[in-house]
């Protein structure tokens, strides 16, 4: 049953991630009776999948779940290219490759998460972007429903389009639980995507310099 102070933590919840709800009390009331709907389905999987309605231990679990997935999804309140926007006038004729960048997705399939670590390379032509804003772009991305695919191409397509490099590759290596955990079980199964855009497409020693750097 959900209480006062849960509907306190409910629209607190949701100024944190939904700042317009502030000054907009119809849009708040219609996002309130969006959690409080989902919630109730929450519960109603819990006791499909066989657990003790009465337990007292999980009353706030479905609140919880809300929580978890609006952080878990928070790449979809923000564009990651502004990232990429703050460049610097700095010579630079070699590639600039950021590796072993963590990240954590959710599965759009199952919506169960795969995580690990992204490589990123590109051969600046006149525009240099600070590292830190590379791993932005990544987490900006990663924070959603996603597949791998889509994601190693996302990365590597605000870098184009932004610093119009004169070429960028981006490698994806994770680890699935919608492979590990169910389905084919297979725990030491790993997934490896790559994406190239300009030069690295048609040139074998920078992609080989790059395979180099990230192993």
């Amino acid at each position: 049953m959900t209480t006062n102070n849960d509907h306190y933590n409910e629209a607190e919840l949701l100024a944190s991630y939904f700042p317009e709800t502030a000054n907009n009390s119809e849009l708040l009331q219609q996002k309130l009776t969006d959690v409080q709907q989902i919630e109730q389905a929450l519960q109603t999987l819990m006791a499909l999948c066989g657990q003790d309605d009465n337990n007292p231990d999980l009353d706030k679990t479905p609140f919880r779940v809300v929580k978890a997935f609006l952080e878990y999804t928070s790449g979809y309140r923000e564009d990651p290219t502004a990232h990429l926007e703050k460049v610097f006038d700095i010579q630079q004729n070699d590639p600039i490759i950021v590796k072993d960048i963590e990240f954590y997705s959710m599965c759009e399939h199952h919506f169960a998460p795969f995580f690990g670590v992204a490589h990123v390379a590109y051969l600046p032509d006149q525009k240099v972007t600070g590292l830190s804003k590379i791993a932005r772009v990544v987490e900006g991305y990663a924070r959603r429903f996603q597949v791998q695919e889509r994601l190693t191409n996302q990365i590597a397509d605000a870098i184009d389009t932004v610093l119009q490099p004169k070429g960028v590759m981006v490698a994806i290596e994770a680890k699935h639980l919608c492979v590990s955990s169910r389905g084919a079980k297979k725990e030491q199964a790993q997934t490896f995507t790559l994406a190239s855009r300009g030069a690295y497409i048609k040139d074998s020693q920078l992609r080989s310099e790059f395979m180099t750097a990230i192993k």
